[in-house]
């Protein structure tokens, strides 16, 4: 069965280190701050100019002046900082953020990716992203495996105006967990009910299937 975007983002969680800076793009990617390890410490950094970044706000309790970059409201953890938008990318760009969670409409199996664009149709602009994929020691992108049309997001190269070139290590999706290794996606795990073949279906890029894949522990 696939997963939902919630259980994407408990996955990705899976993959925080203590002491780690973290920046989370927008969609899936903000999901991930709810779901912190018990035994781990880590920073939320938001580029709109925020560091210590906590989970969404109980209904009610919302703050209309306190958001992240996306314009969720957001929470603050204990010691959490406010800055300028120059300060926040001078982070980014001086390569202080060990992890980058973004979303992508579409990502290559060399590592490339797309997220910011779809020509004909208006955007407002790519904000952070091309700073993060520059920059970041690790990306790991969140998004389901197919678009609306059923047509596959991993591919054998983007189609799309790419954002990054060469820069994803590992994708999490609602069927699979993969790494980007040698020009080719390695299938890591599947979610749960979620069979080999239906992953190898859905896979436009190189995919290698290594004799056992580890259904993914949620």
């Amino acid at each position: 069965m696939a997963l939902s975007k919630d259980q994407i983002a408990q996955r990705i969680a899976q993959e925080l280190r203590d002491g780690w800076y973290v920046n989370l793009g927008i969609g899936i990617p903000t999901l991930v701050a709810n779901h912190i390890p018990k035994d781990i410490s880590v920073e939320f950094q938001s580029e709109n100019g925020l560091l210590g970044m906590g989970p969404f706000p109980f209904e009610g309790e919302e703050d209309a002046d306190l958001i992240n970059a996306g314009k969720q409201t957001i929470t603050m953890q204990k010691g959490a900082v406010l800055f300028d938008s120059a300060t926040s990318f001078a982070m980014i760009r001086g390569g202080h953020v060990q992890l980058t969670v973004l979303g992508a409409m579409q990502v290559a199996q060399n590592g490339d990716i797309a997220n910011w664009k779809i020509p004909g149709k208006m955007v407002k602009g790519m904000g952070g992203a091309m700073d993060l994929v520059a920059s970041a020691e690790n990306i790991i992108v969140a998004m389901t495996h197919t678009n609306k049309k059923g047509d596959s997001k991993l591919l054998e190269a983007c189609s799309l105006p790419l954002t990054g070139v060469g820069c994803v290590k590992k994708i999490v999706t609602d069927l699979a967990v993969l790494s980007v290794e040698n020009n080719a996606f390695r299938l890591l795990e599947r979610a749960p009910g979620v069979s080999v073949e239906e992953i190898q279906e859905k896979t436009q890029g190189q995919l290698i299937v290594d004799q056992q894949v580890l259904e993914m522990k949620l």
